[in-house]
């Protein structure tokens, strides 16, 4: 993914009124800590080396309007038990859907 759908995320986060927490992890395999603060925390390092973002929500109602922002943008990913996995690399071997 571009850092343009990366700021797009950054940027509707910041919009919401109760945005969800996140964890993002790299390439490498680093994970970051669960953070709440999409302002200078997500952006922190840039995004040139996220494999993955998990986008955590805390109810019926964050989760609803959380998947209706990510559908906007139209992102690679997935919906999952606790929120929704953005990816930011895919390998060659798998199909990536859109939300």
């Amino acid at each position: 993914m571009n850092n343009t759908k990366w700021n797009e995320i950054r940027l509707a986060m910041i919009s919401m009124k109760s945005p969800p927490l996140w964890k993002i992890t790299y390439i490498n395999g680093y994970e970051t800590a669960v953070d709440g603060e999409w302002f200078y925390h997500f952006s922190e390092g840039g995004y040139l080396d996220i494999h993955y973002l998990d986008v955590i929500t805390n109810s019926v109602e964050q989760h609803a309007l959380v998947g209706a922002i990510l559908r906007i943008i139209h992102l690679p990913g997935m919906e999952t038990e606790t929120g929704y996995r953005i990816f930011g690399y895919a390998d060659s071997f798998g199909n990536v859907n859109y939300l």
